[in-house]
């Protein structure tokens, strides 16, 4: 990481500040971005940025603070300029920068939807744009988004959250997809560890009560050295994949793929759809399952 200058967005804190404290360690020059807002989204504060940064610095380290939006084309492009201004180059770009508004479908507002949707898949496409201008110049560079297995997998009352996260993961494989020919490469993480954000979800009832405990078992600390390992040139042949980071575990993301079929010769009528299709394929349904159905193991 010697001399490589990596954005690093919402490093205030939590798994952004892990990131963004171990790059530093690490040699890299990081634009430590965070708008200083609260889980939802609300206010600015400076402080958090600047703390981090100072972090750094205390250690040896380079870094510089950035408190614009990812949420805006203009603001995200300030912070790649940031980077460019200060450092003179840009390699890489964690998406890390994200907020929490949940509600249950039938009452999610249009604002709950929005704002989420401009933080998470919006904000990644901004400021991965921004950067892709110089990566395509200079024919290297890397992206790291960090996606959930809310929108992977599932979740209750995160219908916000989760189609953003699903959004970025399919953001980050067209990224791989276009722009492999610059030696450029873009990968997801879905982390599990216990930050702010994870602090606001109810628990409400023993099984709630349970996940949250598990979570805060699992650190923001042991996922940084994935998304920093990723920003690497020892990660020159992973491209275009999802890893779920869950304590001291990394997990290969499967992605959508073909898993059964069937053909009828003379076409499907809603007669044989129901007599013959479903029948014969319904063995290869996902069953309608929740993140803590599917990684209900305790963290390892």
């Amino acid at each position: 990481m010697q001399n490589k200058v990596i954005v690093v967005t919402g490093a205030g804190n939590g798994i952004g500040r892990a990131i963004a404290l171990l790059l530093g360690a690490n040699g890299a020059k990081v634009v430590v971005n965070d708008l200083g807002s609260n889980g939802s989204g609300e206010g600015s504060d400076v402080s958090p940025a600047q703390k981090v940064v100072k972090e750094i610095r205390a250690a040896g380290g380079s870094a510089v603070a950035n408190t614009d939006s990812v949420s805006k084309p203009e603001s995200a492009q300030a912070i790649i300029d940031t980077a460019i201004r200060e450092f003179g180059r840009i390699d890489g770009v964690i998406n890390n920068a994200g907020i929490l508004r949940d509600r249950i479908f039938h009452k999610m507002s249009i604002d709950e939807w929005q704002t989420v949707i401009d933080v998470h898949l919006n904000g990644a496409y901004y400021v991965s744009r921004a950067a892709a201008t110089y990566f395509k110049e200079q024919e290297s560079g890397t992206f790291v988004h960090m996606t959930s297995t809310s929108g992977l997998v599932g979740n209750f009352g995160q219908a916000n959250y989760a189609a953003a996260k699903l959004g970025v993961a399919a953001l980050s494989k067209s990224i791989a997809l276009d722009m492999a020919r610059y030696n450029v490469r873009s990968n997801c993480i879905a982390p599990f560890a216990w930050s702010r954000l994870i602090g606001t979800i109810p628990a409400d009832n023993d099984a709630q009560r349970k996940r949250l405990e598990r979570m805060q078992a699992m650190k923001p600390e042991q996922v940084a050295p994935v998304a920093a390992f990723l920003c690497s040139d020892a990660a020159a042949d992973v491209n275009g994949q999802v890893l779920a980071v869950r304590a001291n575990e990394i997990i290969v993301m499967s992605q959508p793929r073909p898993v059964a079929s069937v053909h009828r010769a003379e076409g499907w009528t809603l007669e044989t759809l129901a007599e013959h299709a479903v029948p014969a394929i319904k063995r290869a349904f996902t069953p309608l399952e929740r993140s803590p159905d599917v990684f209900c193991w305790d963290p390892i």
